[in-house]
């Protein structure tokens, strides 16, 4: 019997797929970390920058895909129960915030930066960026 000469539509669009799906957290996490690559900001972990990332991250995929993926995202990622994965939280759901908001896709960066700029320790407003007191900062980030 010979091959059929025709087509496969159903596995190109599988494989269309699969590359998206391993395309897309690329793009989310390349444009992420180059900026936090830049900042000047201090706190790695559970600091200031650590804030950033978690904002502009989230932020990136709100604007992207939908806000709600964030809350996939914190059911996945962030195990609830422990300070740092609060504020994790915190700063993910204030990102998508941010992402439904902007008009632009260049318009991102700037409001996370502003939001964190006007961020502070334990911060309590949902429209707040928050981080850990200095004292829980530790080196370098967490991947």
């Amino acid at each position: 019997m010979k091959p059929s000469k025709r087509k496969r539509p159903w596995l190109r669009r599988l494989v269309l797929l699969a590359l998206v799906l391993a395309v897309y957290p690329a793009f989310v996490l390349t444009y992420t970390w180059s900026h936090v690559l830049q900042s000047p900001l201090p706190g790695g972990r559970h600091g200031p920058l650590d804030a950033y990332r978690h904002t502009l991250a989230s932020a990136v995929v709100a604007y992207t895909l939908d806000a709600r993926a964030i809350d996939l995202v914190n059911g996945v990622m962030e195990r609830r129960g422990k300070r740092a994965n609060a504020m994790d939280i915190h700063n993910n759901l204030l990102g998508a915030g941010i992402g439904s908001r902007a008009a632009r896709f260049s318009d991102i960066e700037p409001m996370v930066a502003r939001s964190v700029a006007a961020g502070q320790v334990d911060a309590a407003s949902p429209d707040q960026t928050t981080w850990l007191p200095r004292d829980d900062w530790k080196e370098g980030f967490a991947w």
